[in-house]
């Protein structure tokens, strides 16, 4: 399978590869296509792929022989294995019957591959009149400084051992937004720093890992981190402390930029939108139903 760029490039409204999500648009290009097909097999992380500092093997391969590639529209399944199975159709393309043509492609392979979950995963422009999903945001640290955070916002290992020792009970209050597993990395291998706000001698918020790795054409960038504050402590401004805390560690640290994804009308995309940061595109994921002894399915 070969990507050609000439019917692939009219079709990307934004720059997203399948298995490796946002990527720098100076990044993009069709060879980051084709890795991703050549790992598939060996399920490899590619050098620059977000996933591999958590190790062990990469979860989400592309389905290399169901690919669709043609002028004017493309379409990009891919397995994920973590948990329950899941498949998830890439569509790009302009074609007034994309969405069907995916949605059918996903609701098939689903079956195929026994998934319990299928969706088609679409990337859209940056001027997308009423956007909704997920909102991809840039923040370029050449263009404008980033200075330090006032508040109560350090390094987790910046905090005397007592307060320290309260980020496993808040790890566990926002395991929904990955801080279990985050503090089980940190126990394990050692991952980080994280930093975190605290007030009256406990963690109430935190971001992290703080990571600075290649993009595919070797530019430093920020890694993506987990971020969330303790509803308890919401609405005092720690959430934008610890952004800008993050932001500027990773200024200092030698980043060039940072890609967020957030979703759109949410706590963090109102933040990122308010602190200036440039807006590439959208992703929505459509659910595709998937009835059982069946391999057809429709969008809801």
């Amino acid at each position: 399978m070969v990507f050609r760029w000439d019917w692939l490039r009219p079709a990307l409204t934004a720059a997203v590869v399948p298995t490796l999500g946002p990527v720098h648009p100076h990044a993009l290009t069709v060879d980051l296509f084709e890795a991703t097909l050549l790992v598939a097999a060996d399920r490899s992380f590619l050098p620059y792929d977000k996933d591999r500092r958590w190790g062990g093997e990469k979860q989400e391969v592309v389905l290399v022989d169901d690919v669709v590639h043609h002028p004017g529209h493309t379409l990009v399944p891919t397995l994920l294995t973590r948990n329950r199975r899941s498949v998830k159709v890439f569509a790009y393309g302009h074609r007034s019957d994309l969405l069907d043509q995916a949605a059918e492609l996903a609701a098939k392979l689903a079956a195929v591959h026994g998934a319990a979950a299928a969706r088609v995963v679409r990337p859209l422009a940056p001027e997308t009149p009423h956007p909704r999903g997920v909102r991809i945001q840039l923040q370029d640290f050449t263009a404008r400084p980033c200075p330090p955070a006032t508040g109560p916002v350090r390094r987790l290992e910046d905090w005397p051992l007592p307060i320290r020792g309260t980020f496993t009970a808040f790890a566990r209050t926002m395991a929904a937004d990955g801080f279990t597993f985050l503090n089980r990395q940190m126990k394990t291998k050692g991952r980080g720093p994280v930093l975190v706000a605290v007030l009256e001698d406990r963690v109430v918020g935190a971001i992290g890992p703080m990571e600075v790795g290649p993009d595919p054409t070797g530019v430093a960038q920020l890694m993506p981190q987990y971020f969330a504050v303790h509803p308890e402590a919401r609405g005092q401004g720690l959430g934008r402390q610890l952004w800008r805390a993050a932001m500027h560690w990773g200024h200092t640290h030698g980043a060039a930029y940072q890609l967020l994804q957030t979703e759109v009308g949410g706590a963090s995309d109102h933040l990122c939108r308010t602190e200036g940061l440039a807006t590439l595109g959208f992703v929505d994921a459509s659910t595709v139903c998937v009835p059982r002894g069946s391999v057809r399915g429709a969008l809801r």
